[in-house]
């Protein structure tokens, strides 16, 4: 007998439907799985028998054949278990086929029965809601995770009995149900916040002006300056996220698995630091079965890159085309896969090998020679895309002693909306919403100079030999500055303290 059960499999971020398709026949016993499945589905054979017995069913001693159509994609997970248990049980008439009507079954066996959670439920509920499909049969795990999509009701399962028991009509499953303004409401107390900075007043200034236009930035200083303590205190300088941002960053964490039914939104502004020895797949995604990146995890949030030059170069230079597009795009044979990575870019590094270069009690101990290498580890077109250079300077006694209290991050938030509003109004009808995304023929339009500060920028480029690219970032971030003080024109002191931020244009290794 021949039995069919929907499930799905994801491919990027997005969920494929799969026809799980179970034939049970005479002949020698046997138990195959064919439609392109990768190790884990191979291995359902095992947890599969294993599972329908513990429960109590009758595993059938024939021949066994199940087919994941369509069978030019590839399958890969352990969520196949719950349709292909449930097909046999089918084919072997311990279930009625018309129970499979408008239902979509996803899970992972254990030995014993019970159901473990699977990664990507929310891509899952997403790309099946207000279909013909009406119920998605989920571990419970997984189901606040992905009751947050509409449009589809989401029924929690803990085992195989349960399953079973509610396709025969003896169980009730009330759907579940995510009350989204109590989550929201419960999320979004970071114990961090820029008054635990003292001092720095000059680097918070340049993090508040690179989030008023999501600019990319680079820290430069030595160690144990505050770099990393500033850079994890940026997201909460950055407006709270709208519904389909913390939609289109849930779904990406839910496809890499980080998701719980206690936390099944992502609510705050992602923060990720990878360490320099990341691969550049494990970077900006792919593999085999392609997979999102740390560029992707970070998408509306931040991605900081600490110890900069310490990364490999094929990874840093992975970063380029992403940070101009904001999505990564992988092609393989059969497929073409693009994955979204709009973040913002945080950097830091030493200003030399002994992180000492400039200081005078200490004095740097490398040569020119030694700087140059080291610096040289980060390719011009990455430092072209990175909109503002600053030099963090070590913090002195008197900055550590003063107990004074600092501006808050929810006082500089207030700035930062104030900024974007501004930005959305301007570009309501541009395609972009930031100064950073601005195109050539943008920057003529929304950034024109008066004469005394054509003046300031032209002596600036002569002065300090800055490219053509870096003439258009200083614009750009000279239009957020003059936003930052609501200011309709770019004067000459926006342009100053812009200039200001470009200190790799301007540095001369001493």
């Amino acid at each position: 007998m021949l039995a069919k059960v929907i499930s799905s499999t994801v491919v990027g971020i997005e969920a494929e439907e799969v026809v799980v398709e179970v034939d049970v026949s005479g002949g020698l016993p046997g138990f195959s799985i064919v439609g392109l499945p990768d190790t884990a589905v191979k291995e359902s054979i095992n947890r599969v028998k294993a599972a329908i017995k513990n429960c109590g069913f009758e595993f059938p001693g024939r021949k066994i054949t199940v087919n994941l159509a369509p069978g030019d994609i590839k399958k890969h997970g352990p969520s196949f278990d719950l349709p292909i248990a449930l097909g046999i049980m089918t084919a072997t008439g311990q279930i009625h086929p018309d129970s499979f009507h408008g239902k979509v079954i996803c899970g992972e066996l254990s030995l014993d029965g019970k159901l473990r959670p699977i990664a990507g439920s929310l891509a899952l509920a997403l790309a099946f809601k207000n279909k013909r499909l009406s119920n998605l049969l989920l571990p419970q795990d997984n189901s606040a995770e992905a009751a947050i999509a509409r449009g589809i009701e989401v029924l929690p399962l803990v085992d195989l009995r349960q399953a079973v028991g509610f396709l025969r009509k003896e169980v009730e499953i009330l759907p579940q149900k995510v009350d989204l303004r109590r989550i929201w409401k419960d999320s979004g107390h970071c114990h961090l916040d820029m008054s635990d900075v003292k001092g720095q007043t000059y680097i918070k200034r340049a993090l508040e002006i690179a989030a008023c236009g999501r600019h990319n930035i680079l820290m430069m200083g030595p160690a144990g300056s505050g770099k990393s303590m500033l850079a994890k205190r940026l997201p909460t300088i950055m407006p709270e996220m709208t519904l389909e941002e913390a939609l289109e960053a849930t779904k990406i964490h839910s496809v890499s698995g980080l998701l719980t039914n206690k936390a099944p939104i992502v609510t705050e502004r992602p923060f990720r630091a990878p360490h320099h020895t990341i691969s550049d797949v494990a970077l900006v995604g792919g593999g085999s079965i392609p997979q999102p990146g740390e560029i992707s995890m970070a998408h509306n949030g931040v991605l900081f890159l600490d110890e900069l030059p310490e990364f490999h170069r094929d990874a840093l230079e992975a970063l380029r085309q992403p940070l101009e597009d904001g999505v990564i795009r992988i092609a393989r044979v059969n497929k073409y896969i693009e994955l979204p990575c709009n973040f913002m870019l945080v950097c830091a590094m030493n200003p030399c090998p002994c992180g000492r270069l400039g200081q005078k009690r200490h004095p740097c101990s490398c040569s020119t020679t030694q700087v140059y290498r080291y610096r040289s580890k980060i390719s011009s077109p990455l430092l072209d895309r990175i909109d503002i250079h600053i030099d963090v300077k070590p913090l002195k006694y008197p900055d550590l002693k003063n107990n004074e209290p600092c501006e808050s991050s929810k006082d500089i938030k207030m700035r930062v909306k104030r900024a974007h509003k501004t930005q959305k109004a301007r570009f309501r009808r541009e395609g972009i919403l930031f100064n950073s995304a601005m195109s050539s023929r943008q920057i003529k339009k929304y950034c024109i100079l008066d004469e005394n500060a054509a003046n300031l920028l032209r002596a600036a480029m002569e002065k300090y030999e800055i490219s053509a690219r870096g003439y258009d970032k200083i614009l750009k971030v000279a239009r957020t500055i003059a936003d930052a003080s609501q200011s309709g024109e770019i004067r000459a002191e926006h342009l100053s303290e812009a200039i200001q931020y470009r200190s790799l244009d301007r540095d001369v290794f001493v």
